[in-house]
């Protein structure tokens, strides 16, 4: 008889602090996203850390795989100085545990989809220590512009980071940017889809000062830290190849050979007209040296630029 006492009164003790803790944490859970903000701002302030750092966090967490996962890369690592791991842990990301743990449930910044904090207070967390000078375009960047969070892409509970690792980065990018996954796929495209080339051989997701956050100057710059032997210089120039390589071609693919634009002759025709064209001829009904074969290139190919000295047409 009295065990069966005791058993309802700590059962009822149970659910009176149940209720209690729902009671709190619903004080967090009607606040807007700048409300939360202030409140953690707040909570900065006091500074109330825990002096048993990631084993207070742990005593919760601990059968969380995706929690766990964060001793398995650079982060989670006690070795490191530079590591969260080795400083104040859990908090120096999710900030001060205050009475998170103890009934109050009060917030910790949270990071991903399912955080209310905005993507600038998300990511001023990681700034704090990723602030080196790789990151100094970052404001200007469009990413950033476009409030895209770093979480967005990186994963720092795992022992490889998506958007770090060479086999993932190109699926990480493709998630938002779809029209450049059309085109990698495409019949004449870089082996992108193959994973042998990443976008970030050419772009910099983090800004850049120049044109389409590219790693490298200008465009031109870009293409010929692979296609050196497309550089020059050369006697006989191109204009539209010196000045930009992506008027005929689209360097993340296409339906028509060598990645270009459209197919000859229309690709060239945007430049030259074909009328009064000394080499017109029509060999067959429904046939001209215009639509056979590589059309133009049949005879003009050297098209990025001759060293001939009669190339000045950009014939050998």
């Amino acid at each position: 008889m009295i065990c069966r006492l005791v058993k309802r009164v700590l059962v009822g003790i149970a659910a009176l602090a149940w209720v209690s803790v729902s009671v709190n944490a619903a004080r967090w859970d009607h606040l807007t996203g700048e409300q939360l903000e202030q409140k953690l701002t707040e909570k900065f302030t006091q500074g109330q850390y825990s002096p048993k750092g990631a084993d207070s966090c742990l005593m919760c967490h601990r059968k969380n795989e995706v929690v766990m996962a964060i001793f398995d890369g650079a982060h989670g690592s006690m070795n490191n100085k530079q590591s969260p791991m080795a400083g104040l842990q859990c908090e120096a990301c999710h900030g001060p545990q205050g009475k998170h743990n103890k009934g109050g449930k009060e917030p910790m910044i949270a990071f991903g989809e399912e955080s209310k904090l905005s993507a600038s207070a998300q990511n001023s967390v990681c700034q704090g220590c990723h602030n080196d000078p790789k990151q100094m375009a970052w404001h200007t960047s469009t990413h950033n512009l476009e409030e895209i969070a770093c979480a967005d892409c990186h994963n720092v509970h795992s022992a490889k980071d998506p958007a770090l690792d060479k086999l993932t980065i190109n699926d990480t990018c493709t998630s938002c940017h779809s029209k450049e996954k059309a085109d990698m796929n495409k019949r004449s495209s870089h082996p992108l889809k193959w994973d042998q080339m990443t976008c970030i051989d050419c772009h910099s997701p983090h800004g850049s000062m120049n044109e389409s956050a590219l790693n490298k100057p200008t465009i031109n710059d870009t293409c010929y830290s692979c296609h050196a032997e497309k550089r020059g210089p050369v006697l006989w120039e191109h204009a539209p190849v010196t000045e930009n390589c992506v008027t005929c071609h689209n360097p993340h693919g296409s339906v028509n050979d060598d990645l270009l634009n459209s197919r000859a002759p229309q690709l060239c025709q945007q430049c030259h007209a074909p009328d009064g064209h000394a080499s017109r001829v029509v060999p067959e009904p429904g046939m001209d040296a215009f639509g056979g074969g590589k059309s133009c290139l049949n005879c003009h190919n050297k098209i990025h630029g001759s060293n001939h000295p009669s190339g000045s047409l950009f014939q050998r």
